[in-house]
């Protein structure tokens, strides 16, 4: 079931950028980030005296997220750069990704986490490749949201024709993928701040929110009590001392599992699946540093102790005893190629991480590669190359404990490390254990 966030609270959104080169992404995030209100005047005076050694004939915003030397030199983004800013109605955390398709695996990192994506279009250019493979790529990680941001309206002077031929294009495109995201189209001059923050007397004929206001109103999925629980072991505390501790009492009989949990929440008294044996048990104590709690809630990190000694490290993962995870050595996933200069072969080998295990794999099959321009699966090359995206057959050496990444992000995702090398070359989505998949799921999935 999906929870909506209260709009009226201070709630955190997370949401990306993605456009092609010089869509104006990092000039988007400055002119929120100063529209807003939300640098410091010792930022903004470092950022004027750049744009004046540069020759701009303006304040250049895009440095305020463009930090790297060769971004700035440039022109272009090359990293995914980070920034965090609030207002009176909710935090944010943007992540402004690549244009470039050689840096594509840098948007998948930046938008793995995102509620919101805004994808640019430049209102010269209209659709283009870039636009599409974004797209697609927000579809795959189920990112909820797209807010199409048609930028430079200044440069065809606001015309809502081409407005709305851009948009109709787009659509048509978007209604091709499976998983369809909610999209809002906004026209709008990063350059000069139209339909950012404020509403834009340049545009009569638009009548939706700025860009500001709808990033404070959208209702986005967030982890709460309705997920199910997932908590990925990642460390066994046992510190074997006759000491005895005001919160945890003799350190000598504790033993807690340390972890994150992922989605959901636990409960002192709830029955409890402790993987990889699957055996039953019960939650006795959730502990912090501060002390101990009553309850664990999402993406804070605890201390499990639980009734029966069940042997469990690293890799494990502890759900409700109502609420089982998948296990298995071998699924389907959809992945995105990292490696620019080593391919994917059907019976490479690879390590797997997952949540906080990782184990020996191999890519059995590959099942098809996804042409982003036109949507097709192509079954006819059994290789992948830098940025390339289809669907592949894993099999591990030994079982993990997923969800599908539809239902579970965190538990649902993993990525694959080069054995030689230790490079991390793909990200991928699992989407059905092998023995209830098949090929046409495979496509369905996606």
């Amino acid at each position: 079931m999906d929870v909506l966030v209260n709009p009226t609270e201070s709630s955190l959104l997370r949401f990306t950028t993605a456009g092609s080169v010089d869509d104006g992404k990092s000039t988007l995030i400055g002119r929120l980030l100063y529209d807003s209100k939300s640098i410091f005047e010792d930022q903004l005076l470092a950022v004027e005296e750049s744009s004046k050694r540069r020759g701009d004939a303006h304040v250049n915003l895009a440095l305020l997220t463009d930090g790297l030397r060769a971004e700035r030199e440039q022109g272009i983004t090359i990293d995914v750069a980070y920034r965090y800013f609030a207002t009176p109605k909710r935090k944010f955390i943007i992540a402004d990704t690549p244009g470039h398709i050689q840096y594509t695996r840098n948007m998948v990192t930046g938008a793995s986490t995102a509620d919101l994506a805004i994808i640019l279009i430049d209102a010269r250019l209209g659709v283009i490749e870039q636009t599409m493979r974004h797209t697609y790529l927000a579809s795959l990680l189920r990112i909820g949201h797209i807010v199409l941001a048609v930028n430079n309206m200044d440069l065809v002077n606001f015309d809502q024709a081409v407005y709305d031929k851009i948009v109709g294009e787009y659509m048509a495109f978007a209604k091709g993928l499976d998983n369809l995201p909610n999209v809002t189209p906004i026209p709008m001059s990063a350059l000069n701040g139209d339909n950012v923050v404020d509403k834009s007397d340049s545009t009569p004929w638009y009548t939706g929110p700025s860009l500001l206001q709808h990033l404070e109103t959208v209702s986005v999925r967030s982890e709460t009590a309705a997920d199910e629980a997932r908590f990925a072991v990642q460390w066994v505390i046992r510190p074997i001392s006759d000491q005895t501790d005001a919160k945890l009492g003799n350190l000598h009989d504790y033993r807690g599992f340390a972890g994150r949990m992922a989605s959901g929440t636990f409960k002192v008294g709830d029955e409890v699946l402790v993987y990889p044996s699957a055996m039953k048990s019960t939650i006795t104590g959730i502990h912090t540093f501060e002390g101990p709690k009553q309850e664990a809630i999402p993406q804070l990190s605890y201390s499990i102790t639980v009734a029966d000694e069940i042997d469990t490290s690293r890799g494990g993962m502890i759900v409700k005893a109502n609420q089982p995870t998948q296990t298995g050595h071998e699924f389907d996933a959809m992945i995105c190629w990292f490696a620019d200069k080593k391919t994917l072969k059907p019976r490479g080998r690879f390590h797997l991480r997952h949540t906080t295990n990782d184990v020996r794999a191999i890519v059995t099959e590959v099942l098809y590669k996804v042409n982003i321009s036109t949507l097709e699966k192509s079954t006819e090359s059994k290789e992948f190359a830098l940025n390339d995206i289809g669907c592949v057959r894993i099999r591990c050496a030994s079982p993990i404990f997923f969800d599908e990444y539809s239902k579970n992000r965190t538990t649902g995702s993993f990525v694959l490390v080069d054995e030689q090398t230790n490079n991390t070359v793909a990200a991928g989505m699992i989407i059905k254990p092998l023995e209830e998949s098949s090929d046409d799921e495979c496509e369905v999935a996606i």
